[in-house]
């Protein structure tokens, strides 16, 4: 399947939890196979992200409508190399949990084109069509994003008068 890859990284990264980012890529394939006939000039993988993007508002929207639904968000454990110092593995942990909560605290269009831009390495044609905006928005939300993430960033990272 291609794209699954890319599909369940922005489907994680728009979520913020592993079952859920399955489910919602789950959902997507399934939609892109039984509407594949529709497919028309958009790059495959904008195409798929698309339709992953939709499926995400879908599955809020059920969300919302369940009663006493509680999501867990699992811990990301990465493997650590001999070669770093139990130091700087703690550093470049810190860093990159700030990274990721300051990332999904991101309101979510913003948390779209950035996850988009510089994770999934779309230009910016690529966002517009998989996010249904004009591509000055793309830009200026960009740019608002990595703005609010950099502020962000830098309480978390450097906090201090």
């Amino acid at each position: 399947m291609p794209h699954l890859d890319a599909a369940y990284s922005f489907a994680l990264r728009l979520c913020g939890n592993r079952a859920d980012a399955a489910d919602i890529v789950q959902d997507a394939y399934l939609r892109a196979m039984r509407y594949f006939d529709t497919f028309r000039g958009l790059n495959a993988r904008t195409w798929v992200l698309k339709i992953v993007r939709n499926q995400y508002y879908t599955w809020i929207e059920q969300m919302k409508n369940r009663q006493g639904h509680e999501s867990l968000d699992e811990q990301h454990f990465g493997i650590q190399s001999d070669d770093v110092s139990p130091d700087d593995s703690l550093v470049q942990s810190e860093e990159s949990l700030a990274v990721r909560s300051a990332v999904a605290a991101l309101p979510p269009e913003f948390r779209e084109v950035i996850v988009l831009r510089e994770l999934e390495e779309l230009d910016y044609k690529q966002i517009a069509l998989v996010l249904e905006i004009p591509i000055g928005t793309v830009m200026s939300r960009l740019s608002r994003g990595r703005a609010i993430l950099r502020d962000s960033l830098r309480l978390q990272l450097y906090p201090g008068p």
